[in-house]
């Protein structure tokens, strides 16, 4: 039986137009703000996405909005496309819909996180 979380993941999820590794990729070379909201831990074990903002999922809202008084440079507005991953693609669902919700309303994520951006052999760099 699927709990009341999964159902919310399932609901946020209709609502992003997520995107596939490649589909990722394209974007950000294109000018999309790839966002790693990993602890350090996992990017130390695993490495990172070579050029990803490092913002952890405690500071996102903040360093993403660009009326914070706490914004990345990035932050330049609320048409920024931000493209959110974690480790495997669920945390990073929930980021994007929060950032939707502050009025960001072109933020997505990566299905499969970090691990799928790995395993569709795209560049990553090397763990610490």
């Amino acid at each position: 039986m699927a709990g009341a979380v999964d159902a919310h993941l399932a609901a946020v999820r209709r609502t992003l137009d997520r995107l596939e590794p490649h589909q990722a990729r394209a974007e950000a070379a294109a000018g999309a703000v790839l966002v790693d909201t990993r602890p350090e831990f996992q990017r130390a074990a695993g490495g990172t996405i070579p050029g990803a903002l490092l913002i952890e999922r405690n500071h996102l809202e903040w360093r993403c909005d660009p009326g914070s008084g706490a914004s990345v440079p990035e932050a330049t507005g609320p048409d920024v496309r931000w493209i959110v991953f974690c480790e495997e693609g669920y945390a990073s669902s929930l980021a994007a819909a929060s950032l939707r919700a502050i009025g960001l309303s072109r933020a997505t994520d990566l299905v499969g996180g970090f691990r799928a951006w790995r395993a569709a052999g795209l560049p990553v760099t090397p763990p610490a």
